[in-house]
């Protein structure tokens, strides 16, 4: 689960750094903005780009500052009353934003983005290439969910999702998630006086998960759950990611010098083609295939492809050229990928032999399911 090799932690040659700010981190407990830790936390971006790294910001802290502008005193509940408070608060968190990067001689820039800008292949490569145009001229991207406009459907669901799909986009060497805790705990920091902080994740196995805890705060919506899953996302894209404090001083510079700080997820050795990015993160998944343990070996260990006869179920109503989650008979999610028959045939055709596909269905445009170039694992 984890391991004391330090030289993990070398980033000092990282070139490309997303970091992720949550809202504790950024407010007081009233909801207003926390300008004292809000400008330390300017001074050492701004640093590491005095460095000459490119550092991208995904921030949260629109719907707080909304709540202080506005005198509320909880989190509203309901989508169009997020939506409202976070235009309010989303040009009051830019607008100090600028004024303080400013002071430092930094150049910023606000981008929005929705799930569905990621669902859409040409969108999911505009968003790419306007993220490294930024980045050549010079600027910092300050990027958070578009809450004003986003429904639930195509909703990231947290700014942590969010940091890492944006890692995933532009390559990048290092997420930081900053937080209101110091990583990942053997137990409940808060109950649990003999918990200690994880260094080190190799890989999320379901031990690992079930350390997560629930939710986060009232001004967040990310617990530890949703920074696992984040992790996840960006190691498969062979992106590490260290989960910290963001109320530590020089969390940052001390991150990027090689400190034992926070939990540290290692990546993936191989990165992911844009293509395959694309597949496992920005696609919206229409249906679920359950194959058996014979494929899921053959899948993870051999590199193969999706035949008909190591499937065990069909679930959902997709169509052929879709995005299918491919599950174990446990129901744990193993890889994704683009489907070359729809929901109706492969019904007809799970279990059979693929020399038997034309003979039950009158056709047989493909031997595979999904093959090997269109699916991505996910483990």
């Amino acid at each position: 689960m984890e391991t004391g090799i330090k030289s993990f932690r070398n980033f000092q040659d990282a070139k490309t750094i997303v970091v992720k700010i949550g809202s504790s981190t950024l407010t007081h407990h009233t909801g207003k903005l926390d300008l004292r830790q809000m400008e330390q936390l300017v001074r050492e971006l701004q640093d590491l780009r005095n460095q000459g790294k490119e550092v991208l910001l995904v921030s949260s802290g629109a719907v707080g500052a909304g709540m202080g502008r506005l005198g509320l005193g909880k989190k509203p509940r309901s989508i169009p009353e997020k939506q409202a408070v976070a235009a309010v608060g989303q040009g009051i968190l830019m607008h100090m934003y600028e004024k303080m990067f400013a002071e430092y001689g930094g150049t910023v820039a606000q981008v929005l983005l929705t799930r569905e800008d990621m669902m859409d292949r040409k969108r999911f490569s505009n968003a790419r290439n306007t993220l490294s145009a930024l980045l050549k001229m010079n600027v910092l991207p300050i990027i958070n969910e578009n809450d004003t406009v986003a429904v639930e459907e195509i909703r990231f669901g947290d700014n942590d999702t969010l940091s890492a799909m944006v890692a995933s986009l532009i390559n990048a060497d290092l997420l930081v998630i900053l937080s209101d805790i110091d990583g990942l705990y053997s137990g409940n920091p808060k109950t649990d006086p003999h918990a200690q902080l994880v260094n080190v994740v190799e890989e999320i196995t379901p031990a690992i998960e079930q350390l997560a805890g629930g939710a986060g705060s009232d001004l967040g919506t990310g617990g530890m759950a949703t920074k696992i899953h984040a992790a996840r996302l960006a190691m498969t894209s062979g992106v590490p990611v260290i989960i910290a404090h963001g109320r530590r001083r020089q969390v940052l510079s001390d991150i990027v010098k090689g400190e034992e700080i926070g939990t540290l997820f290692l990546p993936k050795h191989n990165r992911l083609q844009t293509r395959k990015k694309w597949i496992a993160f920005g696609s919206a998944v229409k249906g679920k295939i359950v194959i058996d343990e014979g494929a899921c070996k053959a899948l993870i260990d051999e590199g193969k492809s999706l035949l008909p006869s190591g499937i065990v179920d069909v679930q959902g109503d997709f169509l052929a050229g879709d995005t299918v989650s491919l599950a174990r008979t446990t129901g744990e999610e193993i890889a994704r990928g683009v489907v070359n028959y729809d929901h109706n045939h492969l019904m007809q055709i799970k279990g059979a032999k693929t020399k038997d596909i034309e003979n039950i269905l009158g056709y047989k445009d493909y031997d595979e399911v999904i093959h090997r170039d269109n699916l991505v694992i996910c483990i």
